[in-house]
């Protein structure tokens, strides 16, 4: 089974194909260029370089939020399109938990976390499960990052995403004492990682109805 896996939710632009668990080739784009602009020809590159074609796909994932508005947007649309045109099955995976992975095979608490921005992160909490896939302990949320650093105090937690860098200061006069903040490597958001968990929820029945799939924002639009 190849799936086709896109990562838009971040300032950055992912794309994948994965053949099973296998990842056939990974585009990760970070040029400051808008979304709209560099999605579409990036993937007909993709396609141009492995010699796939939308016919040899049998799966759709992409991330659904949180995290910007128009990157959620414009990458929701784009396979949503994809998979009313062609038929093919669609998978929404949360951006908290496909950034999660980064801290592979961590046996913390994983906290992924992305700047929301008015002193505010996208949080969410997670644990690796047996089969190396993150599995959330608490919805993913929109929190202070005053309130998010007191209620994992006595936690001992990889920090990962964007957020930790900018709120590096309180993470690391609070929550951080008994936990690790992961590396600017670790914050990528990463389309294999979309895909390899979107293989998953198919495996588990778990596909969305493309008429109906859409973005999950947390924060309500136009309150940013």
């Amino acid at each position: 089974m190849i799936t086709l896996a896109m990562a838009c939710a971040t300032g950055t632009v992912g794309i994948a194909f994965l053949d099973q668990q296998k990842i056939l080739a990974e585009f990760y784009l970070d040029s400051g260029r808008g979304h709209a602009e560099v999605l579409l020809p990036a993937l007909d590159r993709l396609f141009f370089l492995t010699g796939l074609t939308m016919e040899r796909i049998d799966l759709l994932a992409c991330t659904t939020g949180p995290g910007s508005f128009t990157g959620v947007r414009i990458g929701v649309s784009t396979i949503k399109g994809l998979a009313l045109a062609t038929g093919k099955p669609i998978v929404g995976v949360s951006t908290l938990e496909a950034l999660a992975m980064n801290v592979f095979p961590s046996r913390r608490l994983i906290c992924p976390l992305l700047d929301a921005r008015k002193n505010q992160v996208y949080a969410g909490l997670y644990r690796m499960g047996p089969d190396g896939l993150p599995e959330a302990v608490a919805p993913d949320r929109l929190t202070d990052i005053g309130f998010l650093v007191e209620t994992l105090a006595d936690e001992e937690v990889d920090f990962v995403g964007d957020a930790v860098v900018l709120c590096q200061k309180q993470l690391s006069e609070g929550a951080a004492r008994r936990s690790d903040l992961q590396t600017y490597r670790c914050c990528r958001l990463n389309a294999s990682a979309v895909g390899l968990i979107g293989l998953h929820r198919y495996q588990q029945g778990r596909t969305e109805d493309p008429l109906t799939f859409s973005p999950s924002y947390i924060r309500p639009t136009g309150t940013a």
